[in-house]
């Protein structure tokens, strides 16, 4: 048998390895044992490679790792025995590892395959903690309400930042009644934008695989993408996934099934007037092919180039800087499109660093 030596899927599932080490040990173990078997079993190297010409922005390895824990929240053996909490973790060995991703390649290839041809939906809430400080910034500058508009929104849990308590120690906001409270190791200043009126008078939000919480399975399908090992995450998600539920059932709001840029383009066609249109979007602007990404930028600048100070447009974007993989929030605002850098965060929103008042 001949062994693969290097690949861009191979390099891919080295970062990643890298990246989960120290927050998801094991993870990281069983992304190492996936990537020596795709280093042998070249018909498997294909069929994952197949799937995107960067395999590290596309997150194979987090794709593969996602349809691993979907198995084992569904209770399928091996990986139901297999992944922490419930099962064994660290203590299994690496021939019960190699045996168990053989099982899943060629006894739930349905499962497998769609989770190859599906990017990450992490819609990990936590990155609220950077989007709220987005949106008061925003509010302080447009003195109008919002219309808040979220692409690649998945189960829509970010789409409601407005509705959880957040408690960052130097300052706080929000409801203390809220069903949710957020936490981060905040870094540099408290916002001068604290304090400003942030009013959402309407919200809506796309996805190509938008996640219906009313559907279990696909509640387990996005508790899969979360790193067994971090408990917490888990219980946060499954505490804002009731609420947002809960939410959108009341409020009439749901994600709907598009791509981002054909929803920008009906929604930012004529949007309302008297308000802050706000475009926002965390961690998905890999995932858009580069086409789109051009469609996208096109149609939010000619919504740009219309609006004025009574009916403002912000581009709110909290993404990897191009390069070194950094978390950055930045906003581009119109009237005259200035892009602002206004904060450094970690992809989860453990730890955030506020710049937006020390660059003025």
């Amino acid at each position: 048998m001949t062994e693969i030596v290097a690949s861009p899927l191979l390099r891919a599932f080295d970062v990643q390895v890298q990246w989960c080490r120290d927050p998801a040990p094991y993870t990281s173990r069983v992304l190492q044992r996936t990537r020596q078997w795709l280093a042998a079993e070249t018909a498997a190297h294909a069929a994952f490679s197949a799937q995107a010409d960067d395999p590290l922005a596309a997150a194979m390895a987090l794709r593969w790792a996602g349809a691993l824990h979907h198995l084992a929240l569904r209770g399928l053996q091996p990986w139901a025995g297999l992944w922490p909490p419930a099962g064994s973790g660290l203590q299994v060995s690496d021939a019960e590892l190699d045996a168990a991703i053989v099982t899943a390649w060629r006894e739930q290839p349905a499962t497998v395959h769609a989770a190859l041809q599906r990017p990450p939906q992490t819609n990990e809430v936590k990155r609220s903690v950077a989007l709220l400080p987005g949106l008061l910034w925003v509010a302080a500058r447009a003195q109008q309400p919002v219309n808040l508009l979220e692409i690649g929104a998945s189960a829509g849990l970010n789409l409601w930042c407005d509705h959880y308590r957040y408690d960052h120690g130097r300052w706080c906001w929000g409801d203390h009644a809220a069903a949710l409270t957020l936490h981060s190791d905040w870094q540099g200043d408290v916002p001068r934008e604290a304090g400003a009126n942030l009013q959402v008078i309407r919200r809506a939000a796309c996805d190509v695989y938008p996640i219906a919480l009313d559907d279990p399975d696909e509640g387990l399908r996005l508790a899969s993408f979360i790193w067994p090992e971090q408990a917490e995450r888990l219980a946060r998600l499954n505490t804002a996934r009731t609420e947002v539920a809960r939410l959108m059932a009341a409020r009439g709001v749901a994600v709907q099934a598009l791509p981002a840029a054909d929803f920008l383009a009906g929604e930012l066609a004529a949007p309302p007037s008297a308000c802050a249109t706000v475009v926002m979007h965390s961690v998905v602007w890999q995932y858009i092919p580069a086409a789109e990404q051009t469609a996208i930028i096109a149609t939010v600048e000619a919504a740009g180039a219309r609006a004025d100070a009574a009916s403002p447009l912000a581009w709110l974007r909290f993404e990897p800087r191009a390069g070194d993989g950094q978390i950055e929030l930045r906003c581009r605002y119109w009237p005259g499109g200035a892009d602002h850098l206004l904060a450094r965060c970690h992809p989860h929103g453990e730890q955030l660093t506020w710049l937006a008042d020390a660059a003025g």
